[in-house]
C-alpha cells in the first residue's frame, strides 16, 4: 500500500524499550502494545521524539483511557478514536485512536 500510495515509509518491528533508543526524527508512529498498554517511560520517549502524529491501536479500553492521559501530558491531543468489536459476543474491543502533536 506505501509504494502503490507514493509514500516514504520505514517499518521497524520489535519491542518498543529497545526500538525507541535508535529512532529520531519519525513523522508517525505506530503502536500496538499489549494488553497492559504502553510504560509510562515510551510515552515520555514518544513526547521527547515529538513526532506529528501518532497511530494507537489498542486491545484494552482501561489501559487506552488511562495512556490517552499520558498522552496529554506528553502534549498529544486525541484527535480521534473508533472501536472495534473484532471479537463479537465478548468483553473484547479494539480501538484505534489518532493523536497529534497539540
Amino acid at each position: 500500500n506505501a509504494e502503490v500510495n507514493g509514500l516514504d515509509l520505514e517499518v521497524i518491528g520489535g519491542d518498543a524499550a529497545r526500538e525507541f533508543k535508535e529512532l529520531e526524527g519519525l513523522d508517525a508512529l505506530v503502536v500496538d502494545p499489549p494488553r497492559s498498554g504502553l510504560a509510562p517511560d515510551l510515552i515520555q520517549n514518544i513526547g521527547r521524539m515529538a513526532p506529528r502524529v501518532v497511530v494507537y491501536v489498542s486491545c484494552d479500553p482501561m489501559t487506552w483511557a488511562r495512556d490517552v492521559a499520558r498522552f496529554n501530558d506528553e502534549k498529544y491531543e486525541l484527535a480521534w478514536a473508533k472501536p472495534f468489536d473484532l471479537f463479537p459476543q465478548t468483553y473484547h474491543v479494539e480501538t484505534l485512536s489518532l493523536f497529534r502533536r497539540a
